[in-house]
Protein backbone atom coordinates (compact mmCIF):
# COMPACT_ATOMS: atom_id res chain seq x y z
CA UNK A 1 0.00 0.00 0.00
CA UNK A 2 1.49 3.69 -0.64
CA UNK A 3 1.19 6.33 2.09
CA UNK A 4 -0.05 9.12 -0.96
CA UNK A 5 -3.16 10.76 -0.07
CA UNK A 6 -4.85 13.44 -2.29
CA UNK A 7 -7.80 15.73 -1.53
CA UNK A 8 -11.29 14.81 -2.41
CA UNK A 9 -14.58 16.04 -2.53
CA UNK A 10 -15.48 14.92 1.23
CA UNK A 11 -12.50 12.17 2.24
CA UNK A 12 -8.78 12.46 1.85
CA UNK A 13 -7.83 10.09 -1.15
CA UNK A 14 -5.12 6.99 -0.29
CA UNK A 15 -3.93 4.73 -2.40
CA UNK A 16 -3.67 0.62 -2.21
CA UNK A 17 -1.76 -0.94 -4.93
CA UNK A 18 -3.15 -4.15 -6.36
CA UNK A 19 -0.53 -6.98 -7.30
CA UNK A 20 -0.74 -6.20 -11.06
CA UNK A 21 0.79 -2.27 -9.80
CA UNK A 22 -2.46 -0.75 -10.52
CA UNK A 23 -3.00 1.80 -8.02
CA UNK A 24 -6.52 1.53 -6.20
CA UNK A 25 -7.68 4.76 -4.76
CA UNK A 26 -10.03 4.40 -1.92
CA UNK A 27 -11.01 6.84 1.30
CA UNK A 28 -11.85 6.36 4.53
CA UNK A 29 -14.31 7.14 7.55
CA UNK A 30 -15.45 6.85 10.82
CA UNK A 31 -13.92 4.33 13.64
CA UNK A 32 -14.63 1.05 14.69
CA UNK A 33 -14.17 -2.09 13.00
CA UNK A 34 -12.79 -2.06 9.27
CA UNK A 35 -15.91 -2.31 6.80
CA UNK A 36 -15.20 -2.18 2.51
CA UNK A 37 -17.75 -1.52 0.74
CA UNK A 38 -18.04 -2.94 -3.02
CA UNK A 39 -19.86 -0.93 -5.66
CA UNK A 40 -21.88 -2.55 -8.26
CA UNK A 41 -21.99 -1.54 -12.18
CA UNK A 42 -21.58 2.44 -13.53
CA UNK A 43 -20.62 3.34 -9.55
CA UNK A 44 -17.65 5.07 -7.80
CA UNK A 45 -17.20 6.94 -4.84
CA UNK A 46 -18.45 10.02 -5.95
CA UNK A 47 -21.51 8.22 -8.04
CA UNK A 48 -23.73 5.45 -6.31
CA UNK A 49 -24.62 4.43 -2.60
CA UNK A 50 -21.23 4.72 -1.19
CA UNK A 51 -20.85 7.89 0.41
CA UNK A 52 -24.33 7.77 1.69
CA UNK A 53 -23.97 4.36 3.33
CA UNK A 54 -20.34 5.33 4.65
CA UNK A 55 -22.03 8.21 6.26
CA UNK A 56 -24.87 6.53 8.00
CA UNK A 57 -21.95 3.34 8.85
CA UNK A 58 -19.13 5.76 9.74
CA UNK A 59 -20.64 5.71 13.58
CA UNK A 60 -19.92 2.42 14.08
CA UNK A 61 -17.35 1.02 11.47
CA UNK A 62 -14.00 2.95 9.99
CA UNK A 63 -15.80 2.55 5.91
CA UNK A 64 -13.12 1.99 3.11
CA UNK A 65 -15.22 3.02 0.21
CA UNK A 66 -13.14 3.05 -3.13
CA UNK A 67 -13.15 3.33 -6.60
CA UNK A 68 -13.32 -0.07 -8.96
CA UNK A 69 -10.39 -0.67 -10.98
CA UNK A 70 -11.38 1.80 -14.37
CA UNK A 71 -13.19 4.21 -12.47
CA UNK A 72 -12.83 7.35 -10.26
CA UNK A 73 -9.63 7.96 -9.38
CA UNK A 74 -8.26 4.30 -9.95
CA UNK A 75 -6.13 3.20 -12.38
CA UNK A 76 -7.49 1.50 -15.67
CA UNK A 77 -5.46 -1.78 -14.84
CA UNK A 78 -1.78 -2.48 -15.17
CA UNK A 79 -2.62 -6.02 -17.46
CA UNK A 80 -5.33 -7.42 -19.26
CA UNK A 81 -8.81 -6.96 -17.23
CA UNK A 82 -9.68 -10.30 -15.43
CA UNK A 83 -12.13 -11.16 -12.63
CA UNK A 84 -9.32 -12.10 -10.77
CA UNK A 85 -7.54 -8.92 -10.64
CA UNK A 86 -10.81 -7.35 -9.11
CA UNK A 87 -10.37 -9.61 -6.00
CA UNK A 88 -6.34 -8.58 -5.79
CA UNK A 89 -7.62 -4.93 -6.24
CA UNK A 90 -10.21 -5.92 -3.07
CA UNK A 91 -7.59 -8.10 -1.01
CA UNK A 92 -5.03 -4.55 -1.38
CA UNK A 93 -7.89 -2.39 0.18
CA UNK A 94 -8.64 -4.92 2.98
CA UNK A 95 -5.04 -5.08 3.51
CA UNK A 96 -4.39 -0.81 3.86
CA UNK A 97 -7.99 -1.42 6.09
CA UNK A 98 -5.41 -3.19 8.43
CA UNK A 99 -5.60 -6.80 7.23
CA UNK A 100 -9.01 -8.42 7.28
CA UNK A 101 -12.39 -6.24 7.39
CA UNK A 102 -16.16 -6.92 6.96
CA UNK A 103 -17.67 -6.11 3.09
CA UNK A 104 -20.75 -4.71 2.21
CA UNK A 105 -21.20 -5.58 -1.29
CA UNK A 106 -24.16 -4.34 -4.04
CA UNK A 107 -25.25 -5.47 -7.36
CA UNK A 108 -22.55 -6.90 -8.91
CA UNK A 109 -20.41 -5.98 -6.30
CA UNK A 110 -21.94 -8.68 -4.60
CA UNK A 111 -20.69 -11.09 -6.76
CA UNK A 112 -17.34 -9.48 -6.40
CA UNK A 113 -17.63 -10.18 -2.33
CA UNK A 114 -18.33 -13.52 -2.65
CA UNK A 115 -15.60 -14.00 -5.02
CA UNK A 116 -13.30 -12.33 -2.51
CA UNK A 117 -14.65 -14.73 -0.14
CA UNK A 118 -14.20 -17.65 -2.30
CA UNK A 119 -10.60 -16.93 -2.98
CA UNK A 120 -10.17 -17.07 0.86
CA UNK A 121 -9.72 -13.34 1.37
CA UNK A 122 -9.85 -12.28 4.96
CA UNK A 123 -12.74 -10.66 5.20
CA UNK A 124 -15.02 -11.12 8.85
CA UNK A 125 -18.93 -11.01 7.93
CA UNK A 126 -20.78 -10.11 4.91
CA UNK A 127 -23.74 -8.44 3.85
CA UNK A 128 -24.82 -9.20 -0.04
CA UNK A 129 -27.40 -6.35 -1.57
CA UNK A 130 -29.06 -7.95 -4.51
CA UNK A 131 -26.45 -9.72 -6.35
CA UNK A 132 -28.52 -9.28 -9.92
CA UNK A 133 -29.32 -13.50 -10.69
CA UNK A 134 -31.98 -15.04 -12.87
CA UNK A 135 -32.37 -18.31 -11.46
CA UNK A 136 -35.57 -19.05 -12.51
CA UNK A 137 -38.61 -18.21 -15.67
CA UNK A 138 -39.55 -15.01 -13.52
CA UNK A 139 -37.48 -13.04 -16.26
CA UNK A 140 -36.24 -13.87 -19.22
CA UNK A 141 -32.32 -15.07 -19.42
CA UNK A 142 -29.97 -12.50 -20.38
CA UNK A 143 -28.34 -12.86 -23.75
CA UNK A 144 -24.64 -14.84 -22.65
CA UNK A 145 -23.49 -12.95 -25.48
CA UNK A 146 -24.01 -9.63 -23.92
CA UNK A 147 -20.43 -8.45 -22.09
CA UNK A 148 -19.38 -8.95 -25.46
CA UNK A 149 -21.61 -6.65 -27.40
CA UNK A 150 -21.35 -4.60 -24.36
CA UNK A 151 -17.08 -4.51 -25.61
CA UNK A 152 -17.64 -4.16 -28.87
CA UNK A 153 -19.52 -0.59 -28.14
CA UNK A 154 -17.28 -0.09 -26.25
CA UNK A 155 -14.27 -0.19 -28.37
CA UNK A 156 -16.71 1.44 -31.19
CA UNK A 157 -16.61 4.70 -28.90
CA UNK A 158 -20.43 4.22 -28.73
CA UNK A 159 -20.19 4.41 -24.91
CA UNK A 160 -23.39 6.19 -24.51
CA UNK A 161 -25.08 3.54 -26.38
CA UNK A 162 -23.45 0.81 -24.34
CA UNK A 163 -24.91 2.71 -21.26
CA UNK A 164 -28.25 2.80 -23.12
CA UNK A 165 -27.76 -0.69 -23.75
CA UNK A 166 -27.34 -1.81 -20.52
CA UNK A 167 -30.06 0.61 -18.53
CA UNK A 168 -32.76 -0.77 -21.10
CA UNK A 169 -31.35 -4.55 -20.08
CA UNK A 170 -31.53 -4.29 -16.48
CA UNK A 171 -34.92 -2.16 -16.80
CA UNK A 172 -34.71 1.33 -16.08
CA UNK A 173 -38.13 3.06 -18.28
CA UNK A 174 -36.95 4.29 -21.78
CA UNK A 175 -38.36 8.16 -20.52
CA UNK A 176 -35.97 8.15 -17.61
CA UNK A 177 -32.62 6.90 -20.01
CA UNK A 178 -33.66 9.97 -22.13
CA UNK A 179 -34.20 12.34 -19.30
CA UNK A 180 -30.63 11.13 -17.91
CA UNK A 181 -28.76 11.98 -21.27
CA UNK A 182 -29.44 15.77 -20.34
CA UNK A 183 -28.20 15.94 -17.62
CA UNK A 184 -24.67 15.93 -15.88
CA UNK A 185 -24.88 12.84 -14.54
CA UNK A 186 -24.12 10.86 -18.29
CA UNK A 187 -21.21 12.15 -18.59
CA UNK A 188 -19.95 10.07 -15.61
CA UNK A 189 -21.96 7.45 -17.15
CA UNK A 190 -20.64 7.27 -19.79
CA UNK A 191 -16.92 7.50 -18.56
CA UNK A 192 -16.95 4.44 -16.92
CA UNK A 193 -18.53 2.73 -19.83
CA UNK A 194 -16.09 0.57 -20.28
CA UNK A 195 -16.65 -1.12 -17.18
CA UNK A 196 -19.69 -2.35 -17.98
CA UNK A 197 -18.41 -5.99 -19.41
CA UNK A 198 -16.36 -6.20 -16.35
CA UNK A 199 -19.68 -6.48 -14.71
CA UNK A 200 -21.85 -8.41 -16.67
CA UNK A 201 -18.82 -10.76 -16.60
CA UNK A 202 -18.98 -11.28 -13.21
CA UNK A 203 -22.70 -12.14 -13.63
CA UNK A 204 -23.69 -13.44 -16.65
CA UNK A 205 -23.28 -17.05 -15.92
CA UNK A 206 -25.84 -16.89 -13.50
CA UNK A 207 -28.63 -15.05 -15.39
CA UNK A 208 -29.29 -18.18 -17.80
CA UNK A 209 -32.80 -18.68 -15.91
CA UNK A 210 -31.25 -21.77 -13.95
CA UNK A 211 -30.63 -22.70 -10.50
CA UNK A 212 -27.45 -21.93 -8.86
CA UNK A 213 -24.81 -25.05 -9.27
CA UNK A 214 -25.05 -27.30 -6.40
CA UNK A 215 -21.98 -26.30 -4.11
CA UNK A 216 -21.80 -22.80 -5.86
CA UNK A 217 -20.59 -20.54 -2.59
CA UNK A 218 -20.09 -24.18 0.07
CA UNK A 219 -16.33 -22.61 0.55
CA UNK A 220 -17.67 -19.26 1.78
CA UNK A 221 -18.40 -19.48 5.73
CA UNK A 222 -17.96 -15.89 6.87
CA UNK A 223 -21.42 -15.32 8.61
CA UNK A 224 -23.91 -13.44 5.79
CA UNK A 225 -26.89 -11.08 5.66
CA UNK A 226 -28.86 -11.22 1.93
CA UNK A 227 -30.65 -8.28 1.43
CA UNK A 228 -33.49 -8.16 -0.78
CA UNK A 229 -35.95 -4.99 -1.50
CA UNK A 230 -39.53 -6.00 -0.87
CA UNK A 231 -40.44 -3.51 -4.05
CA UNK A 232 -37.56 -5.29 -6.40
CA UNK A 233 -39.16 -7.53 -9.23
CA UNK A 234 -40.20 -11.05 -7.84
CA UNK A 235 -36.66 -12.51 -9.87
CA UNK A 236 -34.09 -10.12 -7.88
CA UNK A 237 -36.22 -11.56 -4.43
CA UNK A 238 -36.37 -15.08 -5.92
CA UNK A 239 -32.57 -14.80 -6.69
CA UNK A 240 -31.53 -13.68 -2.79
CA UNK A 241 -33.32 -16.85 -1.74
CA UNK A 242 -31.34 -18.69 -4.38
CA UNK A 243 -28.17 -16.94 -3.21
CA UNK A 244 -29.21 -17.56 0.69
CA UNK A 245 -30.00 -20.83 0.44
CA UNK A 246 -26.26 -21.39 -1.09
CA UNK A 247 -24.58 -19.68 1.55
CA UNK A 248 -23.74 -21.95 4.32
CA UNK A 249 -24.03 -19.85 6.88
CA UNK A 250 -26.53 -16.77 5.74
CA UNK A 251 -29.69 -15.19 6.78
CA UNK A 252 -32.08 -13.70 4.33
CA UNK A 253 -33.88 -10.01 5.09
CA UNK A 254 -36.17 -8.70 2.84
CA UNK A 255 -36.45 -4.80 3.23
CA UNK A 256 -39.95 -3.23 2.86
CA UNK A 257 -40.47 -0.99 0.44
CA UNK A 258 -37.10 -0.63 -1.20
CA UNK A 259 -35.70 -1.48 -4.62
CA UNK A 260 -32.29 -1.73 -6.06
CA UNK A 261 -31.41 1.48 -5.46
CA UNK A 262 -30.03 1.54 -2.29
CA UNK A 263 -31.59 4.06 0.37
CA UNK A 264 -28.55 4.04 2.45
CA UNK A 265 -30.42 5.19 5.87
CA UNK A 266 -32.73 2.12 5.56
CA UNK A 267 -30.38 0.06 4.69
CA UNK A 268 -27.42 1.17 6.82
CA UNK A 269 -29.12 0.14 10.28
CA UNK A 270 -29.99 -3.70 8.65
CA UNK A 271 -26.15 -3.84 7.66
CA UNK A 272 -24.44 -2.47 11.10
CA UNK A 273 -26.62 -5.02 12.93
CA UNK A 274 -25.52 -8.20 11.05
CA UNK A 275 -21.91 -6.99 11.16
CA UNK A 276 -22.19 -6.26 14.88
CA UNK A 277 -23.98 -9.49 15.72
CA UNK A 278 -22.62 -12.07 18.20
Amino acid sequence: MSTDTTPSEDAMTSYAVSADGTRIAYEVSGSGPALVLVDGALCQRSMGPARPLAKHLATQFTVHAYDRRGRGDSGAGATPYHADREVEDLAAVIEAAGGHAHLFGSSSGATLALRGAQAGLPIDRLALYEAPYIVDDTHAPNDPDLPDRMRALVDQGRRGDAVTLFLKNVGAPGLMVRVMKLLPVWKKLTSVAHTLPYDLGLVIEHQQGRRLPDGLYDGVEQPTLVIAGGKSPQYLRNAEAAVAAALPDSRLETLPGQTHMIKAKVTAPVVAAHLTHH
